[in-house]
């Protein structure tokens, strides 16, 4: 369901109407948000081979130079310090004009987005979890209105209980309708769980998303690589699992805003560089097409600035 947005009384009745104090609303999105500490310092990049062009039959589309993004968690381990800049500017080097956030780097809002203008980047997109609060909430926007984002993704819920999702669908719902009237565009990011997760009678987290997310409000910000190891959990062949992370995109409710491309390896599950793992990503981009293509490696291969230029010369070359 999806109700009005009236600041702090409307969180607080989600919550209450779930039976859910604010600590365990957003305990799953926890999870994520700890991932962002990062250390490191910036490597130099090494020289890519052994990158495809794309399974499949190519036709005569390409993915535009700008809608073509990186989801910085993939450069997390230099993202700190002097580092945060100078991998930046190593991104603008390689031709992305857009960044998608995850946190701010010990820096404020108004000290990245000076650093991207500075670049010609732009920060079309974030991920930031369930707020905890109508402060929070506000925070959030103001943030991210000095940021110049676009897209809002909620990261990572993960709960083994049905009335957690529902409450995580009704705050989303609640987030979202806000979202809206400050102008920005609210999402969900999946992994494969949602897919495979069992909360009685055989419903998954992902049918109550699909059933109770309200689509005037939320879009979606599918991560291939996790779409297609939800059909590997299934039992699917990588073929399948293909046609299943398609299926995932046609059968939804919600608009498809948003792809984290990222490969998997088929032997080994592992997250691999773009073009070097089985994810027909030729026929997926031909079923479907979507506003931002967003690089993404978990675990970078060599180096996290390898992994940004094989992504980028991977998704300019491809053909679909």
């Amino acid at each position: 369901m999806c109700f009005g947005f009236d600041g702090e009384g409307a969180l607080q009745r989600s919550l209450e109407k779930r039976g859910l104090s604010r600590r365990s609303l957003i305990r799953g999105a926890a999870a994520g948000a700890a991932a962002l500490g990062v250390s490191g310092a910036l490597a130099a990049p090494a020289a890519a081979d052994g990158v495809r062009s794309g399974r499949g039959h190519g036709g005569g589309r390409r993915v535009p130079a700008d809608k073509i993004s990186i989801q910085l968690y993939t450069l997390r381990s230099i993202m700190t310090g002097a580092g945060v800049d100078a991998t930046l500017a190593k991104l603008a080097q390689i031709g992305y004009d857009r960044v998608e956030l995850a946190g701010l780097y010990g820096r404020t809002a108004e000290d990245i987005r000076g650093v991207l203008d500075g670049l010609g980047i732009r920060s079309n997109s974030s991920h930031d979890g369930l707020s905890s609060s109508f402060a929070a909430l506000e925070t959030k926007f103001d943030n991210s209105e000095t940021l110049g984002v676009r897209y809002l993704n909620v990261p990572y819920l993960a709960s083994s209980s049905l009335s957690d999702w529902q409450a995580w669908a009704d705050q989303m719902n609640n987030e979202a309708a806000a979202a809206k009237r400050r102008g920005f565009r609210y999402g969900y990011h999946n992994h494969a769980h949602e897919f495979t997760t069992d909360l009685g009678g055989g419903v998954t987290p992902w049918d109550v998303f699909m059933r109770e997310l309200d689509p005037a409000y939320v879009h979606l910000e599918v991560d291939l690589y996790w779409a297609v190891t939800g059909g590997v959990n299934l039992g699917m062949s990588s073929d399948e699992a293909i046609d299943f992370a398609i299926d995932v995109v046609d059968r939804s409710p919600l608009q498809v805003r948003q792809y984290h491309v990222k490969d998997r390896n088929e032997a080994t599950g592992d997250h691999v560089d773009l073009g070097t793992g089985f994810i027909d990503f030729a026929k997926i981009f031909r079923a479907h097409q979507v506003e931002d293509y967003i690089v993404e490696n978990d675990s970078p291969d060599v180096t996290p600035i390898q992994t940004a230029e094989v992504g980028y010369s991977y998704l300019r070359g491809l053909r679909f």
